[in-house]
């Protein structure tokens, strides 16, 4: 798989292909359950190609006895539009089971036209954020025993919920909002019985990031506009008490000239006025 750079780090995408062997190979009997639960936590929780490697080492793939390889080569950006992510192509996944354990489809991955899960005393999430998907009508059909569930679609994606719930229930709250020109519709159906299927709308995260990124840019910039005004505001003010200084001091500078001349001519009258009071 990787013995040549194994210590690149694993992205969800390689880890869920991992995982997907696994599944496969439970349901072929090639692993017990308590084999497939210690696998697919060691899954979840590699960080490295390394790590990933010796997890299906001995497990074929498709039939073909080659040992499964995750692929190294990245696949193109996305040109933004619905159009590009409706590829028609098979599904990367079509079930997955949780049993007082749990799963998890997210990254990118391809949505089938119908995706199937169960859940028994355990708990599943399926992020449609950053998927592709096989169709533009593709059915999530959720059974939650005593469990949960929760479907992640993005902005611009139309819901409908059909589910029937006994002591348990599907949520409705995205129902009603219409979708995007061309972006896939996602009918949310099964059946949940002392359980729940939640569903919510949430941006991307490389959105959520823009989205911080442009307040933060915001922010910087009424910061900066108010140091501006505040600078200008202390020049202002500056120049004035100068300004208040300049006439003090040459107000002084009058008064003091003022008050020598008149003393000098005090002096000068003073010889007068003492021959007068003598004669």
């Amino acid at each position: 798989m990787t013995d040549d750079a194994p210590e690149l780090r694993a992205s969800d995408a390689d880890r869920e292909r991992v995982a997907e062997v696994l599944r496969d190979a439970l349901a072929e009997g090639r692993l017990d359950m308590a084999e497939f639960e210690e696998r697919l936590d060691a899954t979840y929780s590699a960080r490295t190609y390394g790590d990933l490697a010796p997890i299906t080492r001995d497990l074929p793939v498709g039939g073909a006895g080659a040992a499964p390889r995750v692929s190294m080569t990245k696949e193109p950006e996305r040109d933004g539009g619905w159009a590009g992510r409706i590829t028609g192509a098979e599904g990367s996944s079509t079930w997955a089971v949780a049993v007082m354990s749990g799963f998890q489809r997210k990254g990118r991955w391809t949505v089938p036209r119908r995706f199937n899960c169960f859940a028994f005393w355990g708990g599943g999430e399926i992020d449609l954020r950053d998927a592709d998907f096989a169709a533009g009508e593709v059915v999530i059909n959720c059974v939650a025993i005593m469990g949960g569930m929760n479907v992640v679609v993005p902005p611009g994606v139309e819901v409908v919920v059909r589910g029937i719930g006994f002591m348990g229930g599907f949520d409705h709250s995205e129902e009603g909002v219409l979708g995007d020109p061309g972006a896939p519709r996602v009918i949310v159906t099964g059946f949940a019985f002392w359980g729940g299927v939640g569903v919510e709308r949430k941006v991307t995260r490389a959105e959520r990031q823009r989205l911080k990124e442009e307040r933060r840019q915001e922010k910087l910039e009424r910061r900066q506009e108010r140091e501006r005004l505040e600078r200008g505001s202390g020049r202002q003010e500056l120049d004035a008490s100068r300004h208040d200084s300049h006439d003090s001091h040459d107000r002084h500078g009058f008064d003091g000239l003022h008050d020598l001349h008149g003393s000098s001519r005090e002096r000068e009258l003073e010889p007068e006025r003492e021959r007068r009071r003598d004669t």
